[in-house]
């Protein structure tokens, strides 16, 4: 049924056979074949040949033409024509939106050829074109899911600012409410461009030297209530000064990211430290909590978009500031690994170069 769609595609214009070619063929090997007969014209006299015989070899040759189309055509099929149409289809079906087409080698892996190698590379390509796909259903799912709730809480106090019969004290908190949400919903939106930008390298890096140790520790005062309203034991380990070549900009993202993280999962009384070391080429900064952890299958998501451990939503958030820290880290030529153990809290280590 398939190879009928691709034999009937209005798009194909032309067959691999005609007769044109049969006949263009025919006519070459009677030139080639005229080199034979200025061999022969030395010792035969052709006068004396009768015309059954000039025929017979025009028929010969057209018989020889015939055999030599055919076994042209046959590897012409093997060799080009059957992968063509194989992949021809599998584009079709890739092209209607199926991601599961998977092309199987014409040979054994140990006799590959140039075919079965343009195969592995579009099956690699439509695994690729089938994450993005995911990816992309799953953006949109969780914008719409993010979205959705801050817009649901505005509108259903909004109309309960309608009622006549408010006290004074409930409007207050319906409009601290509404201004909350809309805060989140502002939040999520900045944050998104923001990703989207450094994704797309729209915000190109500008890469000076400055103090890590300044900013670190003007990061981590801006969280000074934070820890204190929290009861939360801050340590703060670091040099005097680490002078590094990066976008601070870019990196004041990361390390508000980090340590907002580690004070929102630490519960009171528990203990959030920050770290920096550097040696001749390398500086490394590590944030760690006391906090809940995270399971195996959580850190093997934690850099997603959108990704949030409680599925519940309960905790402030919108899965958005590891991918950011993530992509700034990148961008900055960094590298950043986590480590965590539910219960027993977690660590984020980045490591920058110093020039």
């Amino acid at each position: 049924m398939k190879k009928k769609q691709v034999e009937d595609d209005s798009r194909v214009k032309a067959k691999h056979f005609t007769w044109k070619e049969y006949a263009l063929t025919y006519f070459v090997l009677l030139t080639l074949s005229a080199g034979q007969w200025m061999i022969y014209d030395q010792y035969v006299n052709y006068g004396s040949m009768p015309p059954e015989f000039i025929w017979g070899m025009l028929g010969y040759w057209a018989i020889v033409t015939a055999i030599f189309c055919l076994v042209t055509a046959r590897q012409k099929v093997r060799a080009f024509d059957r992968p063509m149409r194989r992949i021809s289809e599998a584009a079709k079906d890739v092209a209607g939106g199926d991601f599961s087409v998977y092309l199987e080698p014409v040979h054994r892996a140990d006799k590959h050829d140039y075919v079965d190698v343009m195969f592995e590379d579009f099956n690699k390509m439509v695994e690729e074109l089938g994450s993005i796909e995911t990816l992309k259903d799953d953006f949109i799912g969780n914008v719409s899911h993010e979205i959705k709730t801050p817009l649901s809480v505005i509108q259903s106090y909004a109309m309960a600012l309608q009622k006549e019969n408010l006290s004074a004290e409930q409007r207050k908190e319906y409009t601290a409410t509404i201004i909350t949400a809309s805060q989140k919903l502002t939040a999520l939106v900045t944050n998104i461009l923001k990703l989207n930008k450094l994704e797309n390298q729209e915000i190109k890096p500008s890469v000076e030297p400055y103090d890590l140790c300044r900013q670190l520790s003007e990061c981590a005062l801006a969280f000074e209530d934070l820890w204190e309203q929290k009861d939360i034991e801050f340590i703060a380990d670091i040099e005097d000064r680490a002078v590094i070549r990066a976008d601070e900009s870019m990196m004041e993202i990361v390390w508000n990211n980090l340590l907002s993280n580690a004070l929102k999962f630490t519960d009171s009384g528990g203990t959030v430290t920050l770290t920096q070391t550097s040696d001749e080429d390398t500086v490394t900064v590590t944030i760690s909590d006391t906090g809940c952890g995270m399971s195996k299958e959580t850190m093997e998501h934690i850099f997603d978009k959108f990704y949030q451990a409680d599925t519940s939503h309960s905790q402030e958030g919108n899965g958005l500031g590891l991918a950011m820290t993530l992509k700034a880290i990148e961008l900055s030529g960094g590298a950043i690994t986590a480590k965590s153990e539910p219960g027993k809290g977690t660590a984020f280590i980045v490591r920058l170069k110093t020039h």
